[in-house]
């Protein structure tokens, strides 16, 4: 009841909102939210992480199609749902106090993708997957193109023609592994591992490339990732956090879940590409970041290069490399929605996100820069934030395949130091200047979200242990799948 509970709550609530639309909207949104987060809450408690796949439903669904409602749950998948769930309800609170109240659709919207990125998170038929993968650009992109900033229109179609284009490669490559299947074909998850391990090496190869492309664009890693700056800074704040904080790892989890254990000879022939376009990611996205004079950009392109030594370490077949992943999409989550908050006060609060028209905030704002700095250092890996557990393992994972590559996606972590303690230090410290002279410290609402979310930031960093004993079996799982296969190839 849960399982189906915390996939369909989202959607009812969203009906009802479309249907009612109440004037408390974003009142009923939020309980809404809550609500999802509580039964969320109630399965990490009954959760078993020694199980490989709990909370699992499947029934069929088109039978004719070897179809199947088919979901579940382990440690990976399970972390994913409560990155989504806890952070909806701060979404949708974070955008009460800016002045610009907004429409029964745009919370239902938000819940609406809410349902589809749990779905994503929780499918274990590939037809499902899709279906839940494609609802999801639906309500967002609504988002961006009526509540986006200037030239939405263009931003957002540009975002739209990329995303649907690599779905496309991906239900190609479904299509192809479900004819496979043999017999009445279908579209489970373990039938389609064992259709794609039969597969050639040239088979798998292409295989490969249709779903990497696809979860490329959704990460994005270069150089599938020119859709993302422009989107991230036209998009409503919201909508921006949607994307970066949640929806982003959307394509982590599909090269974990789906790529490796499918196709794992195309893995092994492609994988040192992958990892060096990543890589290339990394100090691309870097660069770029450290010229940049809106603050609301240089953290976009900082998602970029994050992302890359994320989708680097997952893609060297290791179990740090795949744990650190985990654990970064969880901190990367917390972290990017807590920066681009900050990013939407102080536009606010000074009507610009110019890096250099803003000045001595912390003179005004203390506590609002101290919570900046605490979030910023989990950012850049900092010890004892929960930044620097992820970065540590993928970095190590990376070193261990390669030296040279290690060195050089380390330099996220140096790169990343630079351009976001120079944003800190211009836009915080020294002296206030016209455009901050009357910036106001946090306000209760505004605390409600950002103390949560640095909380969070500490906890994971100094305390890591819950999330890798809850996805350690899971990972296990999928390299032992990828490793027997390798054997017996062999």
């Amino acid at each position: 009841m849960l399982t189906l509970f915390i996939i369909f709550w989202p959607l009812v609530a969203a009906i009802l909102l479309f249907l009612f639309r109440p004037a408390n909207s974003r009142i009923f949104a939020f309980a809404a939210s809550l609500l999802e987060l509580i039964a969320s809450l109630a399965i990490v408690y009954l959760f078993d992480a020694s199980s490989i796949d709990t909370f699992s439903i499947s029934v069929p669904w088109i039978q004719k199609l070897g179809i199947s409602f088919s979901v579940g749950m382990d440690g990976i998948s399970l972390l994913l749902v409560l990155l989504t769930t806890v952070l909806t309800p701060f979404i949708i609170f974070s955008s009460f106090g800016n002045g610009q109240p907004k429409s029964h659709t745009f919370y239902g919207l938000i819940l609406l993708m809410q349902m589809a990125l749990v779905g994503v998170f929780m499918a274990r038929d590939g037809f499902l997957f899709y279906v839940f993968w494609e609802m999801a650009l639906i309500p967002i992109y609504f988002i961006c193109l009526m509540w986006g900033g200037e030239n939405r229109g263009r931003v957002t179609f540009k975002f739209f023609v990329y995303t649907l284009a690599g779905s496309l490669f991906m239900l190609i490559g479904l299509l192809y592994l479900y004819f496979q299947t043999g017999g009445d074909h279908s579209f489970d998850i373990n039938q389609l591992y064992l259709a794609g391990q039969s597969l050639t090496v040239s088979e798998q190869s292409y295989i490969f490339w249709a779903f990497f492309l696809a979860f490329a664009i959704k990460m994005p890693v270069f150089p599938f990732h020119t859709w993302q700056p422009d989107t991230y800074v036209t998009a409503p704040f919201q909508g921006t956090m949607l994307l970066s904080a949640i929806m982003l790892k959307m394509g982590i989890y599909g090269l974990i879940r789906w790529l490796l254990p499918m196709v794992p000879m195309g893995v092994e022939q492609w994988g040192s590409t992958a990892i060096i376009l990543s890589v290339i990611g990394i100090v691309y996205a870097s660069c770029i970041a450290l010229v940049q004079k809106d603050i609301k950009r240089l953290i976009a392109y900082s998602s970029i290069a994050h992302v890359g030594l994320i989708s680097a370490g997952v893609f060297t077949l290791t179990k740090i490399g795949i744990q650190g992943a985990v654990i970064q999409m969880i901190s990367h989550g917390v972290v990017v929605f807590g920066l681009f908050y900050i990013v939407e006060l102080i536009l606010d609060r000074t009507k610009t996100h110019a890096i250099s028209e803003i000045s001595g905030v912390r003179l005004n704002a203390p506590i609002f820069a101290s919570v900046f700095l605490i979030i910023l250092l989990g950012s850049i890996a900092l010890p004892f934030t929960s930044g620097f557990v992820g970065e540590f393992l993928l970095i190590n994972s990376l070193i261990q395949y390669s030296i040279v590559i290690g060195i050089i996606a380390a330099l996220t972590t140096i790169l990343g130091a630079v351009y976001m303690l120079r944003a800190f230090q211009q836009t915080m410290l020294g002296e206030v200047n016209q455009n901050s002279k009357l910036f106001l410290d946090l306000t209760t609402q505004e605390k409600i979200v950002l103390y949560p979310i640095t909380l969070l930031v500490l906890v994971i960093g100094i305390y890591p242990t819950p999330l890798l004993a809850l996805s350690e079996p899971a990972v296990n799982q999928i390299l032992m799948i990828v490793s027997d296969y390798m054997a017996s190839v062999k």
